[in-house]
C-alpha cells in the first residue's frame, strides 16, 4: 500500500514493463551457487553515479552547493516527447534511458520526456532525479503536491475506478485523503490479530501446488500459485472470507490482471510489436468499457465482504460506493500487485544468493521459531529483515515517484543544486537512487548483511514505501499506510519458506511483469 493504505504499487515496473527484450532463462541450481560474501550478486553491470562532478554557474543562500542549470531539453513539440518514449520502451530501454542521459549530461538531475506523452499526457516534461539525495525531496509535500501524479504525467479514466478519484490520487491537503487513508489504517488495525494465522493457512496452500507441481512437472510457475494464494490472504486475513466461497471464485487474479492493464496501459510494454503497442498502447487509451463486467465482479465481491467498513466510511462521511472502490483499488491494484512483485523479488534474490545463505536463515528462523511464528520472534531474526530490505534496496516495487512543485525551490544532488520553479514535475526513478555509491557501499551487489547490526542507520535510503524505511505513514502524507503491513508480510513469507525447506532452486528469466521464477527444487528440512 503506497500512496493509499494498501498501496504498494505506485507506479511499479514490473506492472510496467521490461523495456529490454525478455533473455532466455538462466538456471541457478546448488551446485553452481555462491556465497555472497566471496561473489555477491549483482543487480546491474554499471555504476550509474560514479565520477559525475559538475560545473558550477552560481550561488545562492538556500544552499551552499553551486547552482547549476538545470541540464536537457524536451525536444520539439510532439517530436521531442515521441523520440524520448521510443527510446525509453524500445530503442534503449528504461535504465539505459536515465543512464545515458545522465552521462550525456554529466549529471544526476536533468530534463527530460517521460511516458505516455501525445496523445494522452498534455505535458511529459520532468525534471530527473536520478541520486540519494535529491530523490527525497518527492516527500516534502511542504514542496511538492501529490495531486493526480500516482501514475505520473496522465491519470487514468474515473471510469475505472466508479467515478472517483482514489486516494492515490489525492493530495494529503484533500480533505477525503484523511477520511480514506485513515479508514484503511483502521481496517489494518482492526484485523491485524488475523494476518499470522491466514498467512499460515494460505501459505500451505501455496507450497502444496507448487510441490504437486514438481512432482508432476519437474518444475513449477511461481506466479500463477503466488498470485492465487495472495489475493486469498488478503480476503481473508481482511474481511475473513474465502473467495472460493462466493461467485468470485478463483478469478480474481485473472480479473485484476485486466483491470490493471487498462489503468497502466500508457506506460506498459507487453512484448508486443512495436509498431502494435504504439497504436494500440501508447497513443489512445483502451476503452473502459471493455473491461466493466470484470470490474463489476470484483466490485460485488468487496461490496459483499467488507459491510463493516462500509459502514465505518459512512459514519465517517464516505458514501458506501466510493468507500468500496477505494477499498478494492487498495486491496486488487496496491496490494496484490505489489505482492505480485515481491514474492517473485525474493525468490528471484535469495534463491541467486545459494544454499550458504538459505542455510543461515533456515538457522536463525528455526531457532527463533521453536516456540512459534509470532511478531517478537520475528524481531529476533537480523539476517531476515536484512535480506528483505536489500531485496526492497536493489529492486524497489515503488521505482517511479512523482510530484509536482508547488513553490519555486531548490533541489540539491551531492555535487550541486539547482533551480525548481513552481509547477514544473519532479520524477525520480528509485532503483538509481538506492544504489548511489556515495550512500551504499558495493551498491550494485545484493549484500544480505547489509542492515545488520550498525547497517540499520542506511534504512533511511530504503525507500520502497513512498517515504524513507524509518518513518511513519500518517493521514499528513504519502506514505504506504500498508508499510508496516507489507513488511512484516515479507517476514512471514521468508520465515515461512524456510521453516519448511532447507534450499530451493530457480530458473529466473525476464518478463514484463517483473522476474520470471520458476521453482526447479524444494529441498524439505532437514535439521
Amino acid at each position: 500500500m503506497a500512496s493509499s493504505a494498501l498501496n504498494f504499487v505506485a507506479v511499479n515496473p514490473k506492472l510496467h514493463q521490461s523495456p529490454n527484450p525478455t533473455p532466455p532463462p538462466h538456471r541457478f541450481t546448488t551446485a553452481r551457487r555462491f556465497s555472497t560474501a566471496t561473489r555477491p550478486i549483482k543487480a546491474s553491470i554499471f555504476d550509474p553515479l560514479s565520477s559525475i562532478t559538475k560545473p558550477a554557474t552560481s550561488t545562492s543562500p538556500e544552499t551552499n552547493l553551486p547552482i547549476r542549470q538545470i541540464p536537457g531539453d524536451y525536444g520539439l513539440p510532439g517530436i521531442g516527447p515521441i523520440h524520448d518514449r521510443l527510446d525509453y520502451f524500445y530503442n534503449q530501454g528504461r535504465d539505459e534511458f536515465f543512464k545515458s542521459r545522465m552521462q550525456k549530461y554529466q549529471s544526476t538531475i536533468y530534463r527530460v520526456n517521460m511516458p505516455p506523452g501525445p496523445f494522452i499526457a498534455t505535458n511529459s516534461h520532468v525534471i530527473v532525479l536520478l541520486d540519494g539525495k535529491s530523490f527525497p525531496v518527492l516527500f516534502d509535500l511542504s514542496k511538492v503536491e501529490k495531486k493526480n501524479v500516482f501514475t505520473g504525467t496522465y491519470m487514468p479514466s474515473t471510469d475505472l475506478t466508479g467515478g472517483y478519484r482514489i486516494l492515490s490520487y489525492l493530495d494529503p491537503s484533500e480533505s477525503n485523503h484523511t477520511k480514506l487513508k485513515q479508514l484503511l489504517f483502521n481496517l489494518i488495525k482492526s484485523r491485524r490479530d488475523y494476518v499470522i494465522p491466514e498467512f499460515n493457512s494460505s501459505i500451505t496452500d501455496l507450497f502444496e501446488v507448487l510441490e504437486y507441481d514438481l512432482a508432476t512437472k519437474g518444475k513449477a510457475d511461481f506466479a500463477e500459485a503466488s498470485e492465487q494464494a495472495a489475493f486469498n490472504f488478503l480476503s481473508r486475513a481482511f474481511f475473513g472470507v474465502r473467495p472460493v466461497d462466493t461467485p468470485l471464485g478463483k478469478d480474481a487474479p485473472t480479473l485484476i490482471s485486466k483491470w490493471v492493464l487498462f489503468n497502466l496501459a500508457p506506460i506498459l510494454s507487453v512484448g508486443l510489436p512495436k509498431e502494435i503497442e504504439e497504436a494500440t498502447l501508447h497513443t489512445v487509451r483502451l476503452p473502459s468499457a471493455l473491461v466493466q463486467s470484470d470490474y463489476h465482479r470484483l466490485y460485488e465481491f468487496f461490496s459483499s465482504v467488507a459491510g463493516p467498513v462500509l459502514e465505518e466510511a459512512e459514519q465517517s462521511g464516505i458514501s458506501r460506493d466510493e468507500a468500496c472502490h477505494n477499498i478494492l483499488f487498495a486491496v486488487c491494484f496496491n496490494s496484490w500487485g505489489g505482492f505480485k512483485i515481491l514474492l517473485p523479488s525474493l525468490m528471484n534474490w535469495i534463491g541467486r544468493a545459494g544454499v550458504e545463505l538459505h542455510t543461515r536463515l533456515a538457522r536463525e528462523i528455526r531457532t527463533a521459531t521453536a516456540a512459534g511464528v509470532t511478531m517478537a520472534a520475528m524481531e529476533k531474526m537480523p539476517l531476515m529483515k536484512s535480506v528483505i530490505y536489500e531485496t526492497m534496496r536493489i529492486d524497489p516495487p515503488v521505482p517511479l515517484q512523482y510530484g509536482k512543485a508547488k513553490k519555486d525551490f531548490v533541489v540539491e544532488s551531492h555535487d550541486a543544486a539547482y533551480e525548481v520553479k513552481e509547477g514544473e514535475m519532479l520524477f525520480g526513478y528509485q532503483p538509481f537512487a538506492t544504489k548511489d555509491p556515495k550512500i551504499f557501499d558495493r551498491p550494485e551487489e545484493f549484500v544480505p548483511d547489509r542492515f545488520v547490526r550498525d547497517g540499520e542507520e542506511l534504512l533511511s535510503h530504503v525507500m520502497w514505501s513512498n517515504g524513507p524505511e524509518t518513518e511513519q505513514s500518517s493521514v499528513a502524507n504519502k506514505q504506504c499506510a500498508g508499510k508496516d503491513f507489507v513488511v512484516m508480510v515479507a517476514r512471514l513469507f521468508v520465515v515461512e519458506l524456510f521453516r519448511r525447506y532447507d534450499s530451493f532452486d530457480v530458473e529466473v528469466a525476464a518478463s514484463p511483469l517483473g522476474a520470471k521464477v520458476t521453482l526447479t527444487s524444494l529441498k524439505r528440512a532437514t535439521f
